[in-house]
């Protein structure tokens, strides 16, 4: 039985990041580049025994799939996170057992700021930016492409709880060749309750 992939609703209007986010560049995003993961992924998998897989399970043993697989089922799954970890009442500094857990792990909240900024800004063309659970603990990480730390091979290991897009597409109609701006300007969106929650889910 299919695992039924699905392409799920934005969780809020294509405006509803400004100004941080434009509304046209969430509209591509979503509509365009994110769907066209999906789309080219559902056809890779289908009529194949990867349709009974959850993400995870593809991701765990990646060096045996195509090519075709691995970006768009990265693009597919990494844009699901990104959407999920964003909200217009983001901001602020995160609460509860994720603060504590990024004193501990970075020093402070803005030791960490700086430590993720930094790989994604660092992050050579394109590729992503993480922060991860990996054995109780946090890390920061980045990865090429459309890989994530969930995949063999990605030279980044851990549960992605959170996830900067760092593709031009992601910013370049606002922000041009800007991209520490659009990193700077994009903590005013992250959701840190969705993050916590994604961090609780990932220590088990």
């Amino acid at each position: 039985m299919s695992k039924g992939f699905e392409f799920k609703d934005l969780p809020y209007d294509f405006n509803a990041l400004e100004p941080y986010i434009d509304a046209r560049t969430m509209e591509l995003h979503y509509t365009k580049h994110h769907r066209g993961y999906f789309d080219k992924f559902t056809a890779a998998i289908k009529e194949t025994s990867l349709e009974d897989l959850t993400m995870g399970e593809i991701f765990k043993h990646m060096s045996k799939h195509s090519a075709g697989v691995r970006n768009n089922g990265g693009g597919y799954f990494n844009h699901e996170l990104f959407w999920s970890v964003m909200s217009s009442n983001g901001g602020g500094n995160p609460g509860g057992d994720l603060a504590l857990a990024i004193d501990k792990g970075f020093g402070s909240f803005d030791e960490f700021k700086d430590v993720f900024a930094n790989a994604a800004a660092t992050r050579f063309g394109s590729g992503w930016a993480w922060l991860c659970v990996e054995k109780g603990k946090l890390e920061v990480c980045s990865t090429a492409n459309q890989d994530n730390p969930l995949m063999e091979g990605a030279g980044c290991e851990g549960t992605p709880i959170l996830g900067l897009d760092v593709w031009e597409h992601a910013y370049y109609l606002k922000y041009q060749n800007r991209r520490p701006e659009y990193i700077e300007n994009w903590w005013n969106v992250v959701d840190w309750h969705a993050v916590g929650e994604r961090y609780t889910k990932a220590l088990g």
